[in-house]
């Protein structure tokens, strides 16, 4: 019987934990999306939009013929590792891109769709788990996700401490439905960072934001919620810098862009490509360097 890839279960971003005892907290590693499907045509690695990479995740589908079972359909997530033991998404594409296997290279599989011809979506998600622990050999490439005991506060502040990207909440007793539901939750973490302040835009009735950029890539806009005198005070350092021509390939519309030189500390949301739920902290005029001999 040769099984089909199942689209999978997406948890929705929220700002904080779920209360209470319903519910199952896991770490949320930064990397790909990952299902595993073995059966009579052997394992097939697949992203979450339905391709397949069991190529560049050679060594986990060798892992994966290992697991005692018929067949089966794990739910998961394909990292990599730096040197600090934290899941690395830059370092996860350097390890898909390049040739050459990776010493990194893990899975952390969390959800257990499928085994032995038996569809276990409608299975509670604790029950699901708990098989898919049993199934999985320790030591190896291919790991279970073990829930953090604790309410989800207190695992959220210990996921912040460490400096993970978030976690993700599970309600006891849910089923396995595919696409975006609340019976999982996304919770992220912030980090704070100097980026540069390259632009602004204000419009009459909409929150203010400034327009971020690092290493001269484009980051997105942070909104700014300081008090009226410290607001005050960075328009009067826009102001000197304004006119600078747009960015090549960026318009935007209301935007006043700057010339280089102020900085910004901007608190934003881990484990994503551009800025998101950002908010400017700080501002900082950056000092040209001295020449030489002055």
């Amino acid at each position: 019987m040769r099984l089909k890839f199942i689209k999978p279960m997406e948890p929705e971003l929220v700002d904080t934990p779920p209360q209470g005892d319903d519910w199952l907290h896991e770490i949320k590693f930064d990397g790909y999306r990952t299902q595993v499907i073995k059966d009579e045509d052997g394992v097939r690695l697949i992203t979450k939009n339905g391709y397949d990479w069991t190529g560049p995740y050679i060594q986990l589908a060798g892992e994966a013929e290992a697991i005692e079972a018929e067949s089966f359909i794990i739910d998961g997530e394909a990292i990599s590792i730096n040197e600090a033991g934290l899941s690395d998404f830059h370092a996860l594409q350097s390890a898909v891109t390049s040739r050459k296997p990776s010493r990194d290279l893990y899975l952390v599989a969390f959800d257990l769709l499928h085994l032995n011809r038996h569809d276990l979506r409608n299975m509670p998600v604790e029950d699901r788990r708990e098989i898919l622990q049993e199934l999985i050999p320790a030591g190896g490439r291919i790991q279970f996700s073990e829930a953090m005991p604790g309410t989800g506060n207190a695992v959220y502040h210990l996921v912040d401490q460490a400096g993970l990207e978030g976690m993700v909440s599970k309600r006891k007793g849910s089923a396995y439905r595919s696409g975006p539901t609340m019976n999982w939750r996304k919770i992220k973490c912030y980090a704070e960072k100097e980026m540069d302040i390259i632009g602004v835009q204000r419009e009459a009735g909409k929150p203010a934001m400034v327009l971020m950029a690092e290493n001269g890539r484009y980051m997105g806009g942070a909104f700014v919620t300081f008090r009226a005198d410290k607001r005050q005070a960075l328009w009067d350092r826009v102001r000197g810098k304004a006119g600078a021509p747009p960015p090549k390939g960026l318009t935007k519309d209301k935007a006043e862009w700057l010339k280089p030189g102020l900085v910004g500390r901007v608190k934003f949301l881990k484990g994503e490509e551009m800025l998101r739920h950002a908010s400017l902290k700080d501002f900082r005029e950056e000092r040209a360097p001295k020449e030489p001999g002055r």
